[in-house]
């Protein structure tokens, strides 16, 4: 394992379309590809673990996949039986979401992961799944992976969610394209919609009213190819823009970012607190796309309740912000970080205290006293935003974290942007 060291930044200007293509859509891309005739084409594809994981798996499925010139081909005729294990790595999405394609699929599968992704649940994605008749199986009853499925008939639904979660609800529709009927799915607040747009601009009939009810036809003919881009990652973006907001007189222009509403709500927050940003809006066919701009100014408390789907994996991120704000802080209804990469209230809260920062923790969340932050020894549990968070964080103050090789997961060239505005030494753990 490797631990990295960051001195404190001067103040920096930074412009880059460098940030790592979103990892939700490029995992959609190849998911999605195998639902269509013809031959997908998607550009900027993210190479990371989790995702290049995601490609071999459908691969293994059947799919062809070439790449030249920067653009991933993926033709497939339809989902064929793997005698292969499908190894979704450290990726609860990949899990999650095959668990929904593979539903019914002709064939018997076999989903695992590493030994992070192993520890968490599945149930909120078998469970449903079960109902509608899906046959999945798994440690603890179908909770914990390696999980066995077993493709058939599904039959029509209509579910209410008590949990406003992308994943669920991914799951759920991609078993929906192949049910008896037409199925509906209910959300208490709406979650990421990548789904749905997507699956929109390939010709599913997909309709979603004010009342968060997204009804789905049945597929009677493959879909349309993608043609797609895949954006920069608003989610991997936000560490650089709370990176501009912390050092006084920085700013940092972040460009081909999705401006999706359900993904930059994290910036809207940022923004409460006082940092200066603006955004520029462009258009394309299945997500709205542009640049966002983040310059330095003093940062107040701000209570985050509301539209937590919208911003619960910038939450460690966010926290590190809350560190550097003027007055209490407080997140609450987050109860969903404790089932994240690693026990995300916990592993912030140990994380912040020992730099000295003042953090009551909830079940759901927690109150951060923003303070002076002191350079400490952070532990990542191997969980790739929290590991980056603090990295971020060392910015004021200096700081080391170790096990950062979980990075790669998410954003491979994090620290070549990290080292253009800071001093960063890499090394292995004794």
């Amino acid at each position: 394992m490797r631990r990295a060291y960051v001195q404190p930044a001067k103040p920096f200007h930074l412009s880059t379309n460098e940030i790592a293509p979103d990892k939700s859509i490029s995992h959609r891309s190849a998911m999605f590809a195998m639902l269509a005739e013809g031959t997908s084409e998607v550009e900027n594809f993210l190479h990371a673990e989790d995702t290049l994981n995601t490609l071999q798996i459908i691969q293994h499925l059947g799919a062809e996949v070439k790449e030249e010139n920067g653009v991933i081909s993926i033709r497939s005729r339809g989902i064929e039986e793997s005698f292969e294990i499908l190894d979704c790595g450290n990726s609860g999405t990949g899990m999650r979401l095959f668990c929904g394609l593979l539903s019914s699929a002709n064939g018997h599968f076999v989903l695992t992961g590493d030994k992070y992704l192993r520890s968490r649940p599945m149930k909120r994605v078998t469970q449903p799944l079960q109902s509608i008749g899906a046959k999945i199986d798994g440690r603890k009853n179908g909770d914990l992976a390696p999980l066995c499925i077993r493709g058939g008939e599904l039959s029509a639904f209509h579910y209410e969610s008590k949990i406003a979660s992308a994943q669920v609800k991914s799951a759920m529709i991609l078993a929906a394209l192949h049910a008896d009927g037409v199925c509906s799915y209910k959300e208490p607040e709406l979650s990421r919609d990548h789904t749905e747009r997507m699956l929109r601009g390939m010709g599913a009939e997909i309709e979603t009213n004010e009342e968060l009810l997204t009804t789905i036809k049945p597929l009677q003919k493959p879909l349309q190819p993608l043609h797609i881009r895949v954006p920069a990652d608003p989610s991997s973006a936000f560490f650089f823009a709370v990176a501009a907001a912390i050092v006084e007189g920085s700013d940092v222009v972040l460009e081909g970012v999705t401006l999706n509403p359900t993904r930059i709500e994290a910036f809207h927050v940022l923004e409460q607190m006082g940092a200066d940003i603006t955004y520029t809006l462009d258009e394309n066919k299945y997500e709205p796309v542009g640049t966002i701009h983040v310059r330095y100014a003093p940062l107040e408390a701000v209570e985050v309740s509301e539209k937590i789907s919208w911003l619960i994996d910038e939450l460690p991120a966010l926290a590190v912000a809350m560190a550097c704000a003027k007055g209490r802080s407080v997140v609450r209804n987050a109860k969903e970080l404790r089932v994240k990469e690693s026990d995300r209230i916990a592993t912030v809260v140990t994380a912040l205290r020992a730099c000295g920062i003042e953090v009551e923790e909830f079940e759901d969340g927690y109150a951060i006293e923003g303070g002076k932050l002191h350079s400490a020894k952070i532990e990542s549990h191997g969980d790739h935003r929290i590991a980056m968070s603090f990295l971020i964080a060392g910015l004021r103050c200096g700081m080391e974290v170790l096990d950062v090789e979980c990075i790669n997961t998410s954003f491979p060239n994090f620290f070549e942007l990290l080292q253009r505005i800071a001093s960063v030494v890499i090394e292995e753990e004794a």
